[in-house]
């Protein structure tokens, strides 16, 4: 199979920060219980995550091919290895913070590269389209796992237990660094602008049309939704459904699970329907999971609770809201992707990795806020506010592209 080694590589990296990026909901859980925080500021762990990936991506998102794909996914690797590391020996929120900071500087690298190469390995938009599904659906794999490798090393009668997830989770990151390092690929030939000025001015020169506007609005709402939902369902099934430590953690692998089935489903439906109603049916159930299921699973008694047996049928059911919101983000960012040249890949890639760490700090502030607030029985039906402007900007980029408006 053409590029196998560096497909594989791409998996690879995407499903190790998949774990690292996405624990910080079960970090979020555990700093309240063990630094002493509360939801407000736990929640700025979201900001150190998701900032340096805006930041870092609106400076190298452009000249990124000058550097090297492989060479940024190395260093990321190298960096999120010595980050575990540390994490382990200092056991502190502040090392938390630490961590995700390092995590989303190198997630920054990882993801324009990995969006990058997938339009290089690629040679139809079907291909393109597949990959990009595919692999963002092995992401969801790694955050499932992590919902249940992080239970697997904490141990409730000893709170510092869990840290020795971290010394997995270095040296699957330097595997990773390995297999890069020693994988065999042709790297793209550099074709941004003539300097480092002109790099910026692609960017900015996208950001002008209308396409691209409608579309990173489009990237910002809906990791706002997913990231408030993931990063606070295990506080929302201790709080809320008085479920066990594990347990609660255990429970929200179930939206990633789903999240990573929807995208898969997503890669083989697009083929024979038209994106837009594909999103318009995704956003649309959502909408009625949370109006109508919601509020049974608030509703739910639950009484002596050791393992996922034990929880009513009912309690599974709002996780599963990952099966339609899951081929929005993966489809929005193939369409105007593969849409592009190839050499304006990388700074329409940076765009999206910016908006999309935006909208994952704003939704998981906005939502521990709510927690706070308004109460963590009430907090998701907030939700509903980004899906009903989601799905009016579904229309609006149907009719843009319809134009050829690129």
């Amino acid at each position: 199979m053409k590029n196998i080694g560096i497909k594989i590589s791409l998996y690879l990296n995407y499903f190790v920060f998949a774990i690292l990026l996405n624990s910080v909901g079960i970090v979020i859980l555990k700093s309240q219980r063990n630094y002493g925080v509360d939801e407000v500021q736990a929640s700025i762990l979201e900001a150190f995550k998701d900032m340096p990936i805006a930041i870092v991506s609106f400076f190298i998102a452009s000249f990124l091919p000058r550097i090297g794909y492989r060479k940024s996914m190395l260093i990321g690797l190298g960096l999120v290895t010595l980050a575990c590391i540390s994490m382990y020996f200092g056991n502190s929120f502040d090392n938390a913070k630490i961590l995700f900071a390092t995590v989303g500087v190198s997630f920054a690298l990882i993801k324009v590269s990995v969006y990058s190469l997938i339009g290089t390995v690629t040679e139809t938009k079907k291909e393109h389209n597949a990959l990009m599904s595919s692999i963002e659906g092995f992401f969801m794999v790694g955050i499932a796992l992590a919902y249940f490798l992080f239970p697997a090393f904490n141990n409730e009668e000893d709170s510092n237990s869990w840290l020795n997830v971290y010394w997995f989770l270095a040296g699957l990151s330097f595997l990773s660094f390995l297999f890069l390092f020693f994988v065999k690929f042709k790297e793209p030939e550099v074709s941004a602008g003539a300097n480092l000025k002109d790099d910026f001015m692609q960017m900015f020169k996208l950001m002008a049309k209308l396409l691209t506007v409608i579309f990173v609005i489009s990237v910002f709402l809906f990791v706002m939704i997913e990231q408030g939902i993931l990063s606070w369902l295990p506080t929302f099934n201790t709080k809320v459904l008085h479920l066990p430590e594990n347990i609660s953690i255990m429970m929200a692998s179930i939206l990633a699970i789903s999240l990573a089935i929807g995208r898969m489903i997503a890669g083989i439906v697009t083929k024979k329907v038209n994106w837009i109603w594909v999103l318009s049916f995704c956003i649309f159930s959502a909408m009625l999971i949370v109006i109508f299921v919601l509020p049974k699973t608030v509703g739910l008694e639950v009484k002596n609770i050791n393992t996922l047996s034990d929880i009513p049928l009912i309690g599974f059911a709002f996780p599963l809201i990952g099966l339609f919101i899951a081929p929005i983000y993966p489809l929005l960012n193939s369409i105007v992707l593969s849409a592009l040249p190839k050499n304006l890949q990388s700074s329409m890639t940076g765009l999206i990795v910016i908006f999309s760490a935006l909208g994952g700090t704003l939704g998981s502030r906005i939502t521990g806020w709510l927690f706070k607030n308004e109460g963590p029985e009430n907090a998701f039906y907030f939700t509903l506010i980004p899906m009903s402007l989601l799905l009016i900007s579904f229309f609006i980029l149907k009719k843009i592209t319809a134009k050829d408006e690129i």
